[in-house]
C-alpha cells in the first residue's frame, strides 16, 4: 500500500509539472520554460526545464508513514498478551477513548509515529504496532517512558475485522 500511494503521488508530480511545463511554453512562447518550487517557509525557487534531467522524492519519514497508517488501522478491539501467559481485551474507538477488560479500564489512545499508543488512568502504558506482518502489544509501567525499557512484548491480535 505505501510504495501504491508513492507511485501515485510522483505521477501526480510528474502530470502537474508537465501541465505547469506545457501552460508555461504557451505563456510565454519562445521563452525558456521553468519550474518553480514554493517551500514550506514561502520561499521559491525557479529551475529552468533544460537544466533538470530528472525529479527525485525520498522515501517518506516516519511521521508520515504514521500519517498514511491513521487511526484507522487501529480502531477496534484487540486480544493482547498480558505478559504472564493470559490475555487482555483492549477496544480503541474512534474518538480516542480506550477500556481494557479486565483491569483499569479507562484510557487514552493516540497514533506516534505508526504504532497506536495508549495511556492508562493507572498509569501503565501500552503500545500496539506492526511488527513484520503481524501485531504486538508492548507495555511500560508507570513512570517509565516509550524511549525506556518494556515490561513485557507479547503478541497482539484485532479481534473483530470491521473497525468500530
Amino acid at each position: 500500500m505505501h510504495a501504491m500511494v508513492k507511485n501515485a503521488l510522483l505521477m501526480a508530480t510528474i502530470l502537474l509539472a508537465g501541465f505547469a511545463f506545457g501552460a508555461n511554453a504557451q505563456a510565454k512562447g519562445n521563452e525558456r520554460s521553468s519550474m518553480t518550487i514554493v517551500f514550506k517557509d514561502g520561499h521559491k525557487q525557479t529551475f529552468s526545464m533544460a537544466d533538470v534531467a530528472r525529479i527525485e522524492f525520498k522515501s517518506p519519514s516516519e511521521t508520515a508513514k504514521a500519517t498514511l497508517m491513521g487511526r484507522g488501522e487501529f480502531i477496534g478491539k484487540w486480544r493482547v498478551g498480558d505478559g504472564m501467559g493470559g490475555h487482555l481485551t483492549f477496544t480503541l474507538f474512534r474518538d480516542g477513548s480506550a477500556i481494557k477488560n479486565p483491569g483499569t479500564p479507562h484510557g487514552t489512545w493516540t497514533v506516534v509515529d505508526g504504532e497506536a499508543r495508549i495511556s492508562w488512568d493507572d498509569g501503565w502504558h501500552d503500545v500496539i504496532r506492526k511488527a513484520g506482518n503481524k501485531y504486538e502489544k508492548a507495555a511500560y509501567s508507570p513512570g517509565t517512558s516509550y524511549a525506556g525499557g518494556t515490561n513485557n512484548i507479547t503478541d497482539a491480535t484485532r479481534i473483530n475485522p470491521e473497525p468500530i
